[in-house]
């Protein structure tokens, strides 16, 4: 999420131990240039359910040619590449009897923001219906503008206005095809598409089902949530489910001037940066202290149902989720890793106790496996400084997570997985968000966007997994488990600290071999074994200072092999580039631009909604709306080669 970074979040007082001693340069687990050939014997290869393409060739290498940077209002990608922007904001998902079209005066009222797409995408995935000629798009809409979404901003509040906010977040489910043009549309009426908000029903499933940490005044059984916010980057499962983040929820609940220490670890405040509580009472967590335990989870859909219930999975652990990405072991179990986006936070895996069913006996592979994430083992990761690193279990009753240290069984341990994580003395990270698994190798790679405040005083200093004081520019990380996805040790180092060599201060020169970039966010592999970085650097950093010389947000492809960046895509100006999906002949790539001519405030000025940018639609009265932007080779080759 590109947020302000007076805002970012920075909740962990615990103390858990870092590496003061940072290995000398000789020495450090950071893939260099040169380092392939160590890289490649210290990530032994296996394959055992890595995700890619039936009959999918090796691993191939970028050869597009690359762009330069982009300082620009406008997209661009490479020379015989083309770029058109879809489903912006406000377009009708294409729910029968119900497409109010998009006003560009944000004149919409919050039941028509409910038929249309939300605000601010993020994650996104393509689930074909008919190969790769159509599908389903979903994805998740992460946060809003109040200054766009609305058509005076903030100058007046009222219960209509949150229901309109409430309504632009969450996910979209819509239909698209492929025209005999080539070109991209979004199929309108379809009975697919679908709209999930900050009010739609969400059951809850794992331990903390029915916890009495999870029961309010509404929901006396604590089963039973309304709605998911702040949805951030995504997953897929093999069973053909979607899995969505929930992020910096803190922003949404209000806990009064004396916030008890449970809501302080978890970051909630005094206010709440969305005005929400003061016409839903259940985000004052005042009068409501349990409601936000019912956010920071990672939540399950099924695209090809609209009727299904989507499932808050608490066994997966309560964390500001930024996403969840899927493996598989050797003997078909689910494994799932996830981190979560905030200053000095965690790394986690859960490994599913049952292995995945196929479908059958009426069921599809999604009803099969409706409770799979519902048991299985939560672990979190610590990084030791000889490059080493081990998985502890979050388990009640191992080590100190017990009763008499405040954690009185499992349901407990989830819903308060970052006072577990402390108790374990897990490693805290430079904001880990996005990870992606290698599809040859099984190597797990997470991008740490970057962490100002490592190193600053009562904050945590420099350790060997997060090597650099006041981290502006971030870097990324990958490990490997040696043998199968349930493993509890693994090797790890570093794939690139991000940074521009031409600065002067040694914690922001970074080692990027190729084309310069900062503050790696959105990453996904795709099937020939080209790795996708996106970039979040906030509407206060760009073209200026230490980024001076790296230009928008931007995307790259890297060769993991060599290390080599080219840069892809620039996006207009303060977008974030976000999500990344292909279809399965690789000939269609969607990619998410998100929040064009964002504010250093993260609020737009009604009068001006277009300062900064008028991206994708340039239109007089209109404002610039997140899209989904469809990116096709012109001689209809492979994306990326």
């Amino acid at each position: 999420m590109a947020k302000d970074f007076s805002t970012m979040e920075d909740s962990n007082r615990s103390g858990a131990p870092h590496i003061r001693t940072l290995m000398s340069p000789s020495r450090r687990t950071v893939l260099r240039a040169s380092a392939g050939a160590a890289a490649a014997s210290l990530f032994a290869p296996w394959l055992a359910g890595c995700a890619g393409l039936a009959g999918a060739p090796g691993r191939l290498r970028p050869s597009f040619t690359p762009i330069p940077i982009g300082e620009g209002d406008r997209l661009v990608v490479p020379p015989g590449y083309v770029a058109a922007a879809i489903a912006s904001w406000g377009e009708p998902v294409g729910l029968a009897g119900n497409m109010p079209p998009w006003k560009p005066d944000a004149g919409n009222t919050a039941a028509e923001q409910a038929a249309q797409m939300g605000m601010h995408h993020d994650g996104i995935h393509y689930f074909a219906l008919d190969g790769s000629r159509r599908g389903l798009l979903v994805m998740n809409h992460e946060y809003v503008d109040d200054g766009l979404l609305h058509t005076d901003g903030l100058r007046t509040w009222s219960a209509e206005k949150v229901r309109k906010s409430q309504a632009a977040h969450g996910i979209a489910v819509i239909e698209v095809e492929r025209g005999a043009d080539g070109g991209w549309r979004m199929v309108r009426p379809s009975r697919y598409a679908r709209r999930i908000t900050a009010t739609t029903p969400f059951a809850i499933g794992g331990p903390a089902a029915g916890h009495p940490m999870m029961r309010t005044a509404a929901d006396p059984a604590g089963r039973i949530v309304l709605g998911t916010c702040n949805n951030c980057a995504s997953g897929i499962t093999p069973w053909g489910t979607y899995l969505s983040g929930e992020e910096n929820f803190r922003n949404y609940f209000a806990a009064g001037p004396d916030p008890d220490a449970h809501q302080r670890r978890w970051g909630l405040g005094r206010t709440a940066f969305y005005r929400w509580t003061e016409h839903d009472e259940r985000f004052d967590a005042v009068k409501h202290p349990n409601e936000p335990n019912r956010f920071g989870w990672v939540v399950e859909v099924d695209p090809m149902d609209p009727a299904s219930t989507p499932v808050k999975r608490t066994a997966l652990g309560r964390a500001a989720h930024e996403g969840a990405w899927v493996a598989v072991t050797r003997d078909g179990r689910a494994v799932v890793y996830s981190g979560e986006d905030a200053r000095n936070e965690y790394i986690y895996k859960f490994v599913s106790r049952d292995r995945i069913r196929a479908a059958g006996n009426g069921l599809t592979a999604a009803q099969a496996n409706r409770e799979l994430l519902d048991h299985g083992t939560l672990y979190v990761a610590r990084f030791d400084a000889d490059g080493t690193g081990a998985w502890l279990p979050l388990v009640h009753g191992q080590g100190p997570l017990t009763a008499a240290n405040g954690f009185a069984d499992q349901g407990e341990v989830v819903v308060k997985a970052r006072q577990a994580s402390d108790a374990l003395r897990a490693t805290p990270m430079d904001r880990p968000e996005w990870l992606a698994i290698d599809p040859f190798s099984g190597t797990v790679y997470c991008t740490l966007t970057n962490n100002a405040d490592r190193g600053k005083p009562g904050m945590p200093g420099p350790d060997a997994a997060n090597p650099r004081a006041g981290n502006t520019h971030g870097h990324i990380i990958r490990w490997n488990e040696g043998g199968d996805f349930d493993g509890t040790a693994f090797r790890w180092n570093h794939l690139v600290l991000a940074g521009d060599p031409a600065q002067e201060r040694p914690g922001a020169k970074g080692n990027i071999r190729g084309d310069l970039f900062a503050c790696p966010d959105g990453l996904a592999f795709d099937a020939r074994g080209i790795l996708w970085i996106q970039t979040d650097a906030h509407a206060t950093q760009m073209n200026r200072g230490e980024f001076a010389n790296i230009g928008n947000n931007q995307m790259l492809a890297c060769d993991v092999a060599t290390g080599e960046m080219r840069r892809f895509l620039t996006g207009p100006v303060n977008c974030e580039i976000t999500g990344m999906a292909m279809t399965p002949d690789g000939r269609t790539m969607f990619v998410n631009v998100q929040h064009p001519g964002e504010t250093p405030s993260d609020r737009s000025d009604p009068d001006d909604p277009q300062r900064f940018s008028g991206w994708p639609d340039y239109a007089a009265g209109g404002r610039p709306r997140s899209s989904t932007v469809v990116i096709r080779r012109t001689d209809g080759g492979v994306v990326g080669t």
